[in-house]
């Protein structure tokens, strides 16, 4: 998916003895979206932006190692080894031959050798200089920053697009707002920025800019502006729009210390496993302090300090656990971290309390299940029908307050809470919105200047596609229970056999838990998503109740 992006210069940063100066070039083919104000709480924004780019360069996949030399020496080596076998038959004379040979190649490996080391010699230093001097080369992917009535926030990808980070700071952050334009922008972030934010200091006076000299520019100044078409995977587009569904789905919540947190980062420093499992196992008993079970050591670390509050007991297991390695800095200037577990391998939230800043860190099941491939959360969000005229009004009053919860939207519009709920799912599945775990918001967040093509991002979903196929199938029973929700239950028949699918829908329209005795549920649980035959369910509910 090829985005233009058009930068008036490039990002600069100033620093001296008394002052310093940050100031984003933001891209000009958007809508005017800028930015001026002087730091306040320096220090904690320092680490902040500093654990964003943490998040940015982090890639934990599998390194395989390079065997290009050894295998170029084995080629070589056969003709040796297939000399010294011939050599059984005629032992004298082969060793002969084979001393020459090997002179002779010996010779000829030295001259190519001698002949190849400028070049070799050359390549190495060129992607040692990249990785060191140039990283612009090697993480090219721009952060997304966004400027609302009450906050600032930047977003971001790793790299292997398995971790989200999520930096809002509000305007208390600031001393001195000069000047906003709400909106949302992708923004020049030059890799050498990460070393200038470490000057940042608490006795330097320190202004945050994003320019919007950039939008003031004549036409006749255009070799001024930078050109950048960046060529984004369809993959790291798809993981950004999942990131918010899967904030929506229900998930067992609660409190560490930061010294817990510290605890957890100590373990993973001090020991590296050798086998599996490489999991973390929270405990949570309501009214007790959290507990967290390291395999496969089976280190039992007490969280004396965090109570878990809620209600019934939980065992939940995740994995991936050395990306929480990205949190450390924050620790010293949080206050306390939520954490957000959605299920057993199921995408997992964590929000840093920064006081006017919180830092959100979400991690898919998983390090090799990244956001986009594997997990079709946007399937568990509301799914009820909106027409398209409600859509409209919800939308226009997004754009008129920004942000707002379903509750003051459908207030504010009269439209049912759960037709907005639907509506607001649509937005965010097109990348139009964006929901705001620590403060239960849903935002304007419009990931790209022109439409994102939603069928290359396939949000028509494969399962959904044959779920529209069999719905007309489903034998539909459906009862409440109290407290939680409606609990759907189906007889779908196929050719060989019957499905039983059972889910369960809460009062905001999510699905809750589900279960199917089919082999897409057997083998993946709700890792991959829902499968057809609880989707063809869900879509027989919704049937069921418009006819009502």
């Amino acid at each position: 998916m090829l985005f233009n992006y058009r930068y008036s210069g490039s990002t600069q940063v100033y620093s001296n003895a008394t002052s310093a100066g940050i100031s984003f070039s933001p891209d000009t083919r958007r809508e005017p979206t800028f930015f001026n104000g002087k730091l306040h709480k320096k220090l904690a924004f320092r680490e902040a932006i500093s654990a964003l780019h943490d998040v940015v360069v982090s890639d934990l996949r599998f390194k395989p190692k390079d065997k290009t030399e050894y295998k170029a020496w084995a080629a070589q080596q056969e003709d040796v080894w297939l000399a010294e076998f011939m050599g059984n038959y005629d032992a004298a004379a082969a060793q002969r031959k084979i001393k020459l040979i090997r002179e002779e190649l010996s010779a000829v490996n030295a001259e190519r050798d001698k002949l190849m080391a400028p070049y070799y010699k050359s390549r190495r230093n060129y992607f040692d200089y990249l990785y060191q001097k140039d990283k612009d080369a090697w993480f090219v992917l721009d952060p997304v920053i966004s400027v609302h009535p009450d906050e600032i926030f930047f977003e971001c990808f790793s790299q292997d697009e398995s971790a989200y980070g999520k930096l809002s700071a509000s305007y208390n952050v600031f001393k001195e707002v000069n000047e906003f334009q709400c909106g949302t922008t992708n923004i020049d972030y030059s890799a050498n920025l990460y070393n200038e934010f470490q000057k940042i200091r608490d006795y330097k006076e320190t202004t945050f800019t994003v320019d919007p000299s950039g939008f003031a520019v004549q036409t006749t100044k255009e070799e001024l502006f930078k050109e950048v078409k960046i060529d984004l995977p369809d993959s790291w587009v798809r993981g950004f729009l999942q990131v918010s569904a899967a904030m929506t789905l229900p998930a067992a919540s609660f409190d560490l210390h930061p010294m817990d947190v510290y605890n957890f980062c100590q373990q993973l420093r001090r020991f590296k496993e050798k086998k599996g499992p490489r999991s973390i196992r929270f405990i949570l008993e309501p009214g007790q302090p959290v507990k967290a079970i390291f395999d496969p050591w089976g280190t039992v670390i007490v969280c004396a300090r965090s109570v878990y509050t809620g209600a019934q007991r939980k065992e939940i297991r995740i994995w991936g656990r050395r990306r929480l390695l990205i949190l450390e800095r924050l620790i010293p200037v949080a206050k306390k971290f939520t954490v957000h577990l959605t299920g057993n391998g199921l995408p997992s939230f964590y929000i840093a309390d920064l006081g006017d800043m919180q830092f959100t860190l979400g991690l898919s099941g998983w390090t090799a299940n990244d956001w986009s491939r594997c997990g079709q959360f946007d399937l568990m969000a509301p799914r009820g029908t909106v027409d398209d005229a409600t859509k409209q009004i919800i939308y226009s009053d997004l754009q008129q307050h920004w942000f707002g919860t379903p509750e003051q939207i459908a207030a504010r519009t009269g439209a049912p809470k759960a037709a907005v709920l639907a509506a607001l799912g649509i937005y965010t599945q097109a990348g139009k919105a964006i929901y705001d775990l620590h403060s239960g918001y849903y935002r304007l967040r419009e990931l790209s200047r022109d439409p994102l093509p939603l069928d290359a991002l396939r949000f028509s979903n494969p399962a959904e596609a044959a779920a529209s196929r069999i719905v007309g199938k489903v034998k539909l029973t459906a009862k409440d229970v109290p407290g939680v929700g409606v609990q759907l239950e189906g007889l779908i028949p196929a050719q060989n056999r019957s499905y039983r699918p059972v889910i369960v829908i809460d009062a905001d329209e999510r699905m809750a838990s589900a279960h199917c005795d089919c082999n897409h549920y057997q083998m993946n649980k709700l890792h991959k998503g829902p499968c057809e035959h609880m989707l063809a369910l869900r879509m027989a509910y919704e049937q069921e109740k418009q006819k009502v």
